[in-house]
């Protein structure tokens, strides 16, 4: 096995992922949840990233192609989802759903699963590893890569619910509003970097 390869990728996709930074963001999402629909809603979060991150791995280069979309477009779109999640989170929008069977795989797969935990950053930066591949083995070694990433993941997620006990209700209402303001610059971080790629993509062709 591939040590350094897997070491440099699983160190990669863990920062652009951030376990820990997603933990206000899962909590202001989930906090009001009981502790089963919680967990559930973080398993289905994270067996969504798992799919849509090997997807693309897979053929994310060729569906990209076929669709003419460039990467800069699908890193905006994320970003503009994001500032829909973003304002929600700071007008306190999302707390009416949660007790709603369909309110928790919703918030588990959107936007929890994605853009969140299978983002641009980290679906870019599966398909650049995986385009530096050269054999079999290192194909598997990126595939165990992203499996221990969503394991790490997942297990995070799994035991936020300390936090919840320790915040109380109130705690989790100051949570959602910061979480909603840091996604808000998240998004517009997302979108500031997709214009910069797309200005700069076309001026190279002048």
């Amino acid at each position: 096995m591939n040590v350094k390869l897997f070491g440099e990728f699983f160190v990669t996709l863990l920062v652009i992922v951030d376990p820990p930074g997603m933990v206000p963001v899962f909590l202001a999402l989930t906090g009001s949840m009981p502790p089963k629909a919680r967990h559930r809603a973080g398993t289905q979060a994270v067996l969504l990233a798992l799919g849509v991150i090997v997807g693309f791995a897979v053929a994310g280069q060729t569906l990209l192609d076929y669709l003419h979309v460039q990467l800069p477009a699908l890193q905006a779109a994320g970003g503009l989802l994001l500032v829909l999640v973003a304002l929600q989170l700071l007008t306190g929008k999302t707390d009416e759903p949660t007790d709603q069977g369909g309110g928790t795989s919703n918030v588990a797969l959107v936007p929890i699963g994605t853009p969140l935990l299978a983002g641009p950053g980290a679906i870019v930066a599966t398909m650049l590893f995986v385009q530096r591949a050269e054999s079999a083995d290192e194909y598997l070694v990126i595939a165990a890569g992203i499996v221990a990433v969503m394991a790490t993941v997942w297990l995070v997620l799994r035991f936020s619910g300390i936090i919840v006990k320790l915040l109380r209700p109130a705690g989790i209402e100051v949570l959602t509003r910061i979480a909603g303001l840091l996604l808000a610059a998240i998004a517009v971080q997302l979108i500031a970097d997709a214009i910069f790629a797309f200005v700069q993509s076309y001026s190279r062709l002048l």
